[in-house]
């Protein structure tokens, strides 16, 4: 039997708003095996019940592994109060139900089963 997703949204003022707390929140949620999809800004980040967390940049293409099966990834995020920057290491890609990552030296890797629908409704929303 298939898990219903909800959708629920939730105001942040930009104040309360944290890239890391955010992403340290997926890593959770991933090693909880809780799919999740949350926008934050310009931002989507995601875990899925396989144990992955990413975060995503729509505009650009742009993503950052979080966790992959569980495990907490080198994170990649520097945050002040006033701004934060991301060292993307991948390009992504959505094809149907699959999604694609590419990093840097090339190498691809394609995966069934994310919530893209979710991902790119969500991309949508922040007017991707």
């Amino acid at each position: 039997m298939a898990r219903r997703r909800t959708e629920r949204r939730q105001r942040v003022m930009r104040k309360e708003m944290s890239v890391t707390r955010e992403a340290q929140y997926m890593i959770e949620r991933a090693q909880q095996c809780d799919a999740r999809v949350v926008t934050l800004g310009a931002l989507v980040f995601f875990s899925t019940d396989t144990g992955d967390a990413w975060v995503l940049d729509p505009a650009d293409g742009l993503a950052r592994a979080l966790a992959r099966d569980g495990k907490e990834l080198p994170f990649g995020i520097q945050e002040t109060a006033e701004r934060f920057s991301i060292e993307w290491n991948a390009a992504y890609a959505i094809d149907g139900e699959v999604m694609t990552f590419a990093d840097g030296s090339g190498r691809q890797r394609a995966v069934l089963g994310y919530p893209v629908a979710e991902i790119e409704r969500a991309a949508r929303r922040i007017g991707r």
